[in-house]
């Protein structure tokens, strides 16, 4: 019981990194109505800036003081990414206003390749770390349970509480305020909701820079642990079948896709991984998620599809 317990905490905890990823997917369709390609390139952007931030301004500022760095790049990171949501609607989304959805589409991709080769240009293309003080040791929890005890790792439990808590908040921001219904109301039409009076420029700005906040937290995250990288947006990509599962319109699909992936990666990789010769976790997302595409079009949370005629 002691190691399946231990494999369902580690699936809970990276499950619930997949569903930070995917909480910035959910948004920009919700307010877009696209699916938006470029969230990889800017969980990678963001991390990047992240990185570089932290190593020059101790060079240039002479600033030692570890948790002060740390909090001034996470500020300027955060000013890059709110500078990208602008950008991005005053340049391609705002120009692109009840446009067919594959248009949008391609505007993203446009925008993932944009990013990542812009990004490695100004910020480098090495592999940086980001230390922001996350606890690195394993601990052993109910010893006296279990003999030996549940390892957890420290770093992903850490992770994941902030992750769980920053969903939560955002989930409660999109829920209940004038914003999240104006996003609403973007998503269904835009011409209906710019009739009304909702300022379509603004909504799309901010939606993109929430995006871009959940997309620097997941960065500084996975960075901690993987290092910042290129294969970083390949890791975020994770997130795609996660909204598959959950809905592309449903914050709560968001955060249940996230536990059943990283929940199932981590068994199936224990438990069927030996009959089948390993490498389980690398594929499995991918494969329940066209599982679903099959059984359930819409996710688990989705609006149902009704095709008119």
């Amino acid at each position: 019981m002691g190691p399946f317990l231990e494999t369902l905490i580690g699936g809970l905890m990276t499950g619930m990194l997949y569903s930070l990823v995917a909480l910035g997917f959910v948004l920009i369709f919700k307010a877009s109505g696209v699916f938006n390609f470029a969230q990889g390139a800017m969980v990678l952007f963001a991390a990047l800036a992240m990185a570089r931030f932290a190593e020059w301004i101790p060079a240039l500022l002479g600033i030692e003081h570890k948790v002060l760095v740390n909090l001034m790049a996470f500020i300027l990171a955060m000013g890059v990414m709110i500078m990208l949501a602008w950008v991005v609607e005053r340049f391609v989304l705002g120009k692109l206003v009840n446009q067919e959805g594959v248009t949008l589409l391609l505007a993203t991709l446009g925008i993932t390749y944009f990013m990542d080769g812009f990004g490695q240009t100004v910020f480098g293309s090495d592999i940086y770390k980001i230390d922001v003080g996350l606890p690195k040791e394993p601990m052993f929890l109910l010893e006296g349970v279990f003999q030996g005890g549940i390892l957890v790792n420290q770093e992903e439990l850490s992770a994941a509480i902030i992750a769980a808590a920053l969903v939560a908040l955002l989930a409660a921001f999109f829920q209940y305020t004038g914003t999240g219904r104006a996003l609403r109301a973007v998503a269904d039409d835009h011409q209906a909701a710019q009739s009304i009076g909702i300022p379509l420029e603004r909504i799309w700005v901010i939606v993109w820079s929430v995006a871009g906040f959940v997309a620097l937290v997941a960065g500084i995250i996975w960075g901690s642990k993987l290092g910042v990288q290129f294969s970083l947006s390949q890791v975020a990509l994770k997130a795609l079948p996660v909204v598959i599962l959950g809905g592309l319109t449903s914050v709560p699909g968001a955060i249940v896709g996230g536990l059943i992936i990283g929940v199932g990666e981590k068994l199936s990789e224990v438990y069927i991984g030996p009959m089948l010769g390993g490498g389980i976790e690398i594929w499995f997302a991918y494969a329940l998620a066209l599982l679903f595409l099959l059984v359930r079009p819409q996710g688990l949370y989705g609006e149902k599809i009704i095709d008119r005629v």
